[in-house]
């Protein structure tokens, strides 16, 4: 398989892995938050952090690392700008979890909060929103890739 191709299915796999994922912590998981006490949220907040970071580090670094990846190694049928694209996309997905959900996970870690909780949750669909967009394109890009390959 050629490197780029291989590139690019580790980069949808990644992609899509979390966009699954953000779903569910948009839908079910951040929206439970307010339902674990006031006396056991600090430990909860701090344990999800944790956790958290196991689940979701892995397939971060390997969608940026692969995203970036793909401009030097362009797959068959893919064009820069849906690269670039895709590379800015993961950048604000990237800047919005430094920049707004980290600092109210922080916050909530010292107890919940009902003011930090709704901004976490209504924060969250513009990487709800982003990651759904990449999840498209990378789709797209896939189609293209296997559409190119077959019309030898």
């Amino acid at each position: 398989m050629e490197f780029s191709v291989l590139l690019l299915l580790i980069n949808a796999i990644a992609t899509l892995y979390m966009t699954g994922l953000i779903w569910m912590v948009q839908i079910v998981h951040y929206p439970l938050f307010s339902e674990v006490g006031l006396e056991h949220f600090p430990q909860y907040a701090r344990k999800h952090q944790f956790l958290t970071s196991i689940v979701v580090g892995p397939p971060m670094l390997a969608e940026a690392l692969s995203a970036i990846l793909l401009a030097w190694y362009l797959p068959p049928g893919i064009s820069s700008p849906m690269v670039i694209a895709g590379i800015l996309i993961v950048i604000s997905i990237w800047i919005s979890t430094a920049a707004v959900q980290v600092p109210c996970h922080e916050k909530l870690s010292e107890g919940f909060r009902e003011k930090t909780h709704r901004w976490l949750v209504y924060s969250n669909w513009f990487r709800t929103a982003a990651w759904t967009t990449r999840g498209a394109l990378v789709a797209w890009m896939l189609i293209l890739v296997i559409a190119s390959l077959t019309v030898d």
